[in-house]
């Protein structure tokens, strides 16, 4: 009898078994918890990238050690973050619902064992290979940028084992997530930035490139985020012991999930490898001011985007499993209201304060020059049209793998996919020969696709009945586009003067943009609670 078979026949013993509801309190708990963690992450990456800007800034050496860096991230997200989470941790589910340990255990020695045996071979394959993937990925590179080219081949060669290591990694937060540890997983990332600042600051003046000091600080963060969390699946009983069994059941399903969400999953990431690949043609900086304008972008999606969706697809996948729809339904409503308070503030307020965010994190003068900020700034604004689409996506998929439903947002995936390469060449291409600024067609093109992706997954869970907004919605839209309306217009009125901030000291840029942003937050928060928010409308019901 198959584990889905036993899940069927022990459902109401479970329900009778399975004691007093859980507090209407916890997801929100939860997210917070990732979240805080989440955000000493991605301040420490701000950190870091502010120091990458003041030591290798967007020179040719930069623009190779971002794809050397961007190649095993891209593998990253489909094996640590990605495909691999959404497959795994709604059979892992499964599993737990059916009751037994050991059938746990054994999942989860069988999985260790398949991903980590085609982790090895993938990684010796790339490392022999590197001129050839490099070549894939930057082709522009091979054609036109030759000394970049051999950088980019030499670095991928330190940095790619890095993806071995970080996906191990991504299996042992699965785990975690799983059983509720979320604050492990979320701080992890933390150590690969802290292993670069220390590389960028203290171990790259050893080498006559910098670059490959920053390069050698992946690969020692990957190792020290694998050792951090084994103590914390000790402690629950979980480490896995590895065993090579694709014959399987729990294994040959997670692979047959894996295979389509794979490009389900990461349609976001190959639309910037594409980026990255078309950017690879255009002028000596483009990569860097992708990479700089992406990385503040990000920032809301990681902190808050990723920790809702890493916090909500485990009790999707338990609610689905245990057939309880109403409260799938209601952990849906709940998180889709949450990422819209909190992406469309973002967004409006990085298309605003894109330039004066730049200039004071990253313009010193020297190897950042005020070209690249107002670049930068261009593309950081077309990267901010699609942000809410991007927040929104991280809710909506869940829904559909907490139902093991991977087809239908592959299919999604690769419409996104394909008319963001349409939309790559009829924006890139003439914005680059007509006003030398091709970049930013790249950052446009991959937030149109967000778009769409986002609105024909919503629309999918509609019509298929998956999904029903609950009541109160129209009042919230109004109180929202109230808020944001009113911190626009904070905003906009506190940044009419930029011209002085080219000639400020940092510290003086620093104190003037905390004023800004603490403004534009109040007057936000004021606006909501006078339209009638609460704190407790935040609760997960």
């Amino acid at each position: 009898m198959s584990v889905h078979q036993r899940v069927s026949g022990l459902h109401n013993q479970r329900i009778e078994q399975q004691g007093p509801p859980v507090k209407s309190s916890k997801l929100l708990r939860s997210s917070g918890v990732v979240s805080s963690m989440t955000m000493i992450s991605r301040v420490l990456g701000l950190l870091r990238d502010v120091v990458f800007a003041r030591v290798i800034g967007a020179d040719a050496m930069a623009d190779a050690f971002f794809v050397a860096f961007k190649i095993p991230n891209f593998f990253r997200r489909l094996f640590a973050e990605g495909a691999f989470s959404q497959a795994f941790v709604p059979v892992l589910a499964e599993y737990r619902e059916a009751g037994s340990q050991a059938a746990v255990k054994a999942l989860l020695n069988k999985v260790a064992g398949a991903l980590g045996s085609s982790l090895i071979a993938l990684t010796v394959i790339v490392v022999i290979a590197s001129p050839l993937v490099t070549g894939l990925f930057a082709f522009g590179f091979w054609l036109d940028y030759p000394d970049k080219f051999d950088a980019a081949s030499s670095m991928l060669r330190i940095t790619f084992p890095y993806l071995m290591l970080i996906s191990l990694t991504g299996l042992a937060g699965a785990i975690l997530n799983s059983y509720d540890r979320f604050a492990v997983p979320a701080f992890t990332p933390v150590l690969l930035n802290l292993s670069m600042i220390v590389a960028a600051l203290m171990v790259s003046p050893w080498f006559d490139a910098p670059v490959y000091a920053l390069a050698w600080g992946v690969l020692v963060a990957g190792v020290l985020q694998l050792l951090f969390q084994l103590p914390f699946l000790a402690r629950i009983n979980m480490v896995p012991r590895p065993e090579v069994d694709w014959r399987d059941e729990g294994v040959a399903r997670i692979l047959r999930l894996m295979a389509p969400a794979i490009f389900g999953v990461s349609v976001s990431q190959i639309n910037l490898l594409l980026d990255t690949m078309i950017a690879s043609f255009l002028p000596t900086g483009s990569i860097s001011w992708l990479y700089y304008s992406d990385r503040l972008s990000e920032l809301p999606l990681g902190v808050f985007g990723v920790a809702i969706a890493t916090v909500i697809l485990p009790s999707l996948s338990r609610q689905h499993a245990a057939a309880t729809l109403e409260k799938f339904n209601n952990t849906m409503d709940w998180a889709l209201r949450l990422i819209l308070l909190i992406a469309i503030p973002a967004a409006l307020a990085l298309v605003i304060l894109a330039k004066p965010i730049l200039l004071t994190l990253f313009y010193y003068g020297e190897v950042i020059t005020s070209r690249d900020i107002a670049m930068a700034t261009l593309s950081l604004r077309a990267y901010a049209i699609g942000l809410v689409a991007f927040m929104l996506i991280k809710v909506l998929a869940p829904g559909y793998y907490a139902r093991q439903d991977i087809k239908t947002p592959v299919r999604i995936g690769v419409i996104a996919l394909v008319t963001n390469m349409g939309l790559n060449l009829v924006l890139a291409v003439p914005l680059h020969i007509y006003w030398g600024i091709g970049h930013v067609g790249l950052a446009l093109a991959t937030s149109l696709s967000a778009i769409l992706n986002a609105g024909l997954l919503f629309r999918g869970l509609r019509r298929g009945k998956i999904y029903a907004p609950e009541v109160g919605w129209l009042k919230f839209f109004l109180m929202a586009l109230s808020a944001n309306l009113v911190m626009g217009l904070v905003l906009y009125v506190l940044t009419l003067n930029l011209n002085n901030w080219l000639q400020w000291l940092w510290w003086q840029r620093a104190g003037w943009m905390g004023l800004i942003c603490m403004g534009g937050m109040s007057a936000y928060v004021v606006v909501l609670f006078t339209g009638g928010f609460r704190l407790s409308h935040l609760k997960h019901r």
